[in-house]
C-alpha cells in the first residue's frame, strides 16, 4: 500500500510594500495538493478571504486566480490603509462537497442534511443556519462535531424522477465523557445500573474500572452494554447484580480512541430500606403495614370505643347514685330530726339516733334510685372538648329535679 503524499509549500509568501492606490499580488505555490484546497486568510482578523478560486469575502477589490497546476494568486487592487496586515496561504482541510448535474431543462441542485438538522455556513466571521443550500458546491468551514452526518445533494428539473447523492461528513476528535448521575444509591441484595455518556470520533473503546484500577469483565456479577445515540455519541452501562457491602465504592468509566482518552467517576452508595421486606412463615398471616405505626401497638377502634363508653357510663351512674343517697339522707334527717352520717362504703348509710338519752348508731342499705330519677343515658362523643361543661349542666339540672321531688314528697 503506497503511503499518502501530503501537500507541501515550495516557498514562503513574500512581504509586500506598496503605495496606497496601487495593486498588490501574493503568490502561493503548493505541490501534491490532491483533493485538498488552498485558502487565503487575513491572519490578524482570522477572516477567510477565499477558498480555491471561490471568493468568500465580500470585497470587490479582491481577486483569486489559479494557473491549473500548483500556483494560486491573491490580487488586492487599489490598496487602502485598512488592507495592511498579515496574509496567509494555507491548505484547507475542511470538507468541500461538490456535485454537477446535466439535463434538459438544466437541473437545480439543492443540499440538505439527511437527519433534518440545519446546515451551518460560516462566512466573514458570521454563522448562518440553513435548512437547505442551493448550488453545485457546499463548503463547510470550521466544522464542529454537531455537523457530522450525511448530506444529500438533490438534483431536480421538474421532470421525475429526482436524483440524489449521499455524502458522509466525519469529524475526528478525542473522547469526552460524563456520568448520567455521579452518585447512585441502591439497597443491598438488589441490582443497579451505572451509566455514562461518551462522545468520540472515531469510535472509542469504552471500559469500566474499580477505584483501585481493576478492569471489570462480563461475568455473573457484572454486565456491560452500549447503545449508540447518534453519529458520535454512545451510552455505556454497567449493571451490578445482587449488591453486597463490598460493592459500594467508586467506579470509573473510561473512553479512549486514537486521539486521546477521557474518564469520569460514579459513586455507588448503600441506600437503607425504611421498611425491610419480610416473608411470613407457613400458616402465619401477613401483617397489614397500613395499620402499623413504628413503636406502637395498634388497638382495634371498636374495642377501644366500647371500653371508653362503658367507663363513662359507670361514672355517670355512680354520680347519680351518690347524689340520690345524699338527697335521701337529707330527707330522712328532715323527717325524724336524726343525725345521719354517710360513710365511705357505697350504698350504706350510718344512722345515729337518741334512745333513752344515748346516741345509738345503726347502718342500713340505701334504697336504689328510682329509674325515673335517672336522666336518659347520654354518651358524649370521644375526645369532645365540651364534655366537662355538659356534665356540669346535667348535674345542676339533676340536683334541681331531686330538690323538687323532695319538696313534693314532704308535702
Amino acid at each position: 500500500m503506497t503511503p499518502e503524499i501530503r501537500p507541501e509549500f515550495l516557498a514562503p509568501l513574500e512581504n509586500l510594500t506598496v503605495i496606497q492606490g496601487r495593486d498588490a499580488v501574493f503568490t502561493c505555490v503548493v505541490n501534491h495538493l490532491q483533493n485538498y484546497r488552498v485558502a487565503w486568510i487575513k491572519s490578524d482578523s482570522r477572516a477567510i478571504l477565499a477558498i480555491h478560486t471561490h471568493l468568500v469575502a465580500h470585497n470587490p477589490r479582491l481577486v483569486v486566480t489559479h494557473n491549473g497546476h500548483n500556483t494560486w494568486k491573491l490580487l488586492i487592487s487599489n490598496v487602502q490603509k485598512n488592507d495592511s496586515g498579515t496574509y496567509m496561504c494555507q491548505v484547507n482541510v475542511e470538507p468541500m462537497l461538490s456535485q454537477t448535474a446535466t439535463g434538459i431543462p438544466e437541473p437545480n441542485i439543492t443540499w440538505k442534511r439527511e437527519d433534518g438538522n440545519h446546515i451551518i455556513i460560516r462566512e466573514n466571521g458570521q454563522k448562518k443556519q440553513l435548512s437547505r443550500h442551493d448550488g453545485e458546491t457546499l463548503e463547510l468551514t470550521g466544522v464542529q462535531r454537531q455537523e457530522m452526518g450525511v448530506y444529500l445533494c438533490i438534483a431536480s428539473n421538474g421532470i421525475p424522477p429526482t436524483v440524489s447523492k449521499r455524502y458522509s461528513v466525519q469529524v475526528q476528535f478525542q473522547p469526552s465523557i460524563r456520568a448520567t448521575n455521579n452518585v447512585v444509591g441502591a439497597p443491598i441484595n438488589r441490582d443497579v445500573t451505572l451509566q455514562c455518556i461518551v462522545e468520540a470520533s472515531p469510535q472509542a473503546m469504552n471500559t469500566w474500572h474499580t477505584d483501585e484500577g481493576d478492569k471489570l469483565l462480563p461475568n455473573n456479577k457484572y454486565s456491560m452494554t452500549e447503545r449508540r445515540l447518534n453519529e458520535y455519541s454512545w451510552e455505556m452501562n454497567l449493571t451490578i447484580r445482587e449488591l453486597q457491602g463490598s460493592d459500594f465504592r467508586s467506579y470509573n468509566c473510561l473512553s479512549e480512541n486514537a486521539l486521546g482518552k477521557a474518564e469520569t467517576v460514579v459513586r455507588l452508595q448503600e441506600m437503607r430500606e425504611v421498611f425491610p421486606t419480610t416473608t411470613p412463615s407457613a400458616g402465619e398471616k401477613e401483617p397489614n403495614n397500613n395499620n402499623l405505626r413504628l413503636g406502637k401497638k395498634k388497638t382495634p377502634a371498636s374495642a377501644s370505643g366500647k371500653s371508653n363508653r362503658s367507663r363513662k357510663h359507670e361514672q355517670l351512674r355512680h354520680q347519680h347514685q351518690q347524689q340520690h343517697q345524699n338527697s335521701r339522707v337529707d330527707e330522712e334527717e328532715g323527717e325524724n330530726g336524726q343525725d345521719i352520717d354517710v360513710g365511705m362504703t357505697p350504698n350504706i348509710a350510718t344512722q345515729t339516733v337518741r334512745r333513752n338519752g344515748q346516741r345509738v348508731s345503726t347502718q342500713k342499705p340505701l334504697r336504689s334510685p328510682e329509674p325515673s330519677y335517672l336522666p336518659p343515658y347520654w354518651e358524649p362523643e370521644e375526645n369532645s372538648a365540651n364534655v366537662p361543661v355538659v356534665n356540669f349542666v346535667l348535674g345542676c339540672l339533676l340536683l334541681i329535679l331531686i330538690r323538687l321531688l323532695s319538696q313534693l314528697i314532704g308535702c
